[in-house]
């Protein structure tokens, strides 16, 4: 029975993560960002101007029961910054080559719409409740947005976003610190589990405020540590790194094998590589995020969505960038059969980081990284779990109670190194969240289109009047 559901899974799952699924995600930013006129591009300037240069201003607004705009972001970049960004780009590289890259940053540069799209309809379509507290995101826009009949669409992505909290938001997470934690602390994966789930309860039992809180010290720290270890990295490598960019686009359409692969099959692997990491890593399209912008105090949609482009950004084109230039300039062996010879994804990131740093450093910066990034993703998900458990009972308090106590649990679980099964399971349920997100994505493009052309041309008249007032 299980190597039959084993091999269902598997079946979906090239599906889910398939040729038709990508060009759908991929093919859907390129449609949005057609409509929105470039906003990615046109904007770009602005954008990182009412996002990172708005962190060192300090807000005396009172956001209530809500979360502040930067809240909203970090609790979302708490799930998108994750394993994927070390472990997920280190196995895109090893098995579709240095042109993978290239393919990355094609779709985060169309994930950047795709994941604006997505928190301005959450925005726009999200409802509160009587304490005043905001709750949004596909499920809303789905059905706030398309009408009740669309209802069984609202419901499919909530139970697969309830399915998937379990999988990889917490099981391939707790796997992750439980092996961070053996290295760094010698502890044993028993111990690990049982920290982690007391760590876990005592953020999470306090709600999305108190993860929020938690994530708004801890994405910063985790980001700008990794990043500028990064740096460090690539600065001892600096003579190599125009060399490094030329394998990733020469790759990028190269029909060289790599590492013992087809020739020409490998161009298609890079793309497909690529593209699906680097939507997994940003999670634009999937629906998750803007679960969690929704919760932002924020009344402009389009205000709130100018943090999804940042977002995307600083997480794929930044710092899956490091990882990828580190592994290239590492020098060591790429390929499937290179990769099965490490004990995991992250296990071949340290090798790359330790071939360069002295000593065993670079695989310390590793693990660190790795334990935050993980619990990160782990408390994000929990509310993700929670808001699609919260729309399918209408907020029943009893199942959003026993919805956290096995979350925690399961924290134990996946530290013993148990569920690959529901690891496997919950990749491909992750992947199908997708289809009903981009459903709606595509059928209210002309509400987001409109919400931009309405924001944008505000800008545009207090540009003006900004002239002539000086």
């Amino acid at each position: 029975m299980l190597e039959f559901i084993t091999k269902v899974n598997s079946a979906v799952n090239s599906f889910a993560w398939g040729p038709v699924m990508l060009i759908l995600l991929v093919g859907t930013g390129v449609y949005l960002t057609i409509r929105t006129g470039f906003i990615q591009v046109r904007w770009f300037g602005f954008i990182m101007k009412k996002t990172l240069g708005s962190l060192w201003k300090k807000s005396g607004k009172d956001h209530g029961k809500n979360l502040s705009p930067f809240q909203a972001v970090s609790t979302a970049m708490a799930a998108t910054v994750g394993t994927g960004n070390i472990a997920g780009v280190t196995g895109a590289i090893f098995v579709g080559g240095p042109g993978a890259i290239f393919w990355m940053w094609v779709s985060a540069f169309f994930g950047m719409c795709t994941k604006y799209a997505e928190i301005i309809l959450a925005m726009k379509y999200r409802e509160t409740d009587k304490k005043g507290t905001y709750a949004g995101g596909p499920m809303y826009y789905i059905q706030n947005g398309l009408g009740k009949k669309w209802k069984w669409l609202a419901i499919i992505f909530a139970v697969l976003g309830a399915l998937t909290s379990f999988g990889i938001g917490n099981i391939a997470q707790a796997s992750e610190i439980s092996g961070a934690m053996t290295s760094l602390f010698n502890f044993s994966p028993l111990v690990a589990g049982i920290i982690l789930a007391a760590v876990v309860a005592i953020i999470t039992i306090g709600g999305v405020k108190r993860i929020s809180q938690v994530t708004t010290l801890m994405v910063p720290f985790m980001g700008m540590f990794y990043i500028i270890a990064g740096i460090a990295v690539l600065a001892i490598k600096v003579t190599e790194i125009p060399a490094a960019f030329g394998q990733i686009f020469s790759g990028a359409f190269s029909f060289e094998a790599v590492g013992g692969g087809i020739f020409g099959y490998v161009i298609m692997t890079a793309i497909r590589q690529g593209f699906a990491r680097g939507v997994f890593s940003n999670e634009a399209g999937l629906g998750s995020a803007p679960i969690a912008h929704a919760s932002s105090s924020t009344e402009e949609p389009v205000e709130q969505a100018l943090w999804g482009v940042f977002e995307v950004f600083v997480d794929t084109i930044i710092i899956c960038s490091i990882t990828g230039l580190t592994v290239i300039l590492s020098g060591i062996p790429l390929g499937a059969d290179a990769l099965a010879e490490y004990s995991s994804k992250g296990a071949a990131a340290t090798t790359a980081f330790n071939a360069i740093l002295p000593g065993t450093w670079g695989g310390t910066i590793i693990q660190i990284s790795l334990l935050f990034f993980a619990l990160s993703t782990i408390l994000a998900w929990n509310y993700y779990g929670e808001r699609c458990l919260g729309y399918l009972t209408k907020d029943n308090k009893y199942v959003i109670g026993a919805y956290k106590v096995i979350f925690v649990g399961v924290c134990i679980l996946g530290a013993l190194g148990s569920g690959t099964l529901m690891w496997d399971i919950a990749d491909t349920l992750n992947g199908l969240m997708a289809l009903p997100n981009l459903v709606a994505l595509l059928l209210l493009s002309g509400v987001v289109t409109v919400a931009s052309k309405t924001y944008f041309a505000k800008q545009k008249e207090l540009k003006k009047l900004e002239k002539t007032q000086k």
